[in-house]
């Protein structure tokens, strides 16, 4: 499992785009995970999945509210991982109003969760193998904090903690 002082994967996940800019064309673009990472400060955050009851009610608003405060406390980026597709994650990003606050990006087949050992297997629930809800703070690719929780929990990984521990 990744811990700290471990450097981010190297792995690559997808964000949607609405418009075209940056290099970026609309719908899925590719995300190298350290690539991105290089030379930033990211409070990154993965959960289960888009849509679900705590992650849209909680998680994702917590950080998109923060988010100015996150910045003054030196963050550069926010983002948010789930195993979903980029599609999914764009419409997810449009009802939780992320443009410009959160990147949402989706780890369709769950290379991020597997390679740093953050996968939680929901096949019985019919969910698949799924991430689980977790928080780092990520220092030019490199883990500074790992807030890692428990089976059905939401205490470490929100954003007052990450904010919090940036500050720290």
């Amino acid at each position: 499992m990744i811990k700290i002082g471990d450097q981010l994967p190297d792995v690559t996940l997808q964000e949607y785009s609405e418009v075209e800019g940056n290099g970026c064309s609309i719908g899925p673009n590719p995300v190298k995970v350290r690539e991105a990472a290089a030379g930033k400060t990211i409070a990154l955050f993965g959960l289960p999945g888009a849509y679900t009851p705590t992650c849209s009610a909680k998680h994702v608003p917590g950080y998109v509210q923060k988010i100015d405060e996150l910045k003054k406390a030196g963050v550069d980026e926010v983002w948010c991982v789930s195993v979903n597709d980029a599609f999914v994650m764009g419409a997810w990003a449009r009802d939780q109003k992320t443009d410009g606050k959160v990147r949402m990006l989706g780890d369709g087949s769950a290379d991020f969760a597997k390679a740093t050992g953050l996968t939680l297997d929901l096949t019985a629930r019919g969910m698949g193998v799924r991430c689980q809800r977790f928080s780092m703070l990520v220092k030019d690719g490199k883990v500074t904090t790992l807030n890692i929780e428990g089976p059905g929990k939401f205490e470490v990984s929100d954003a007052d903690t990450m904010l919090a521990q940036a500050k720290g």
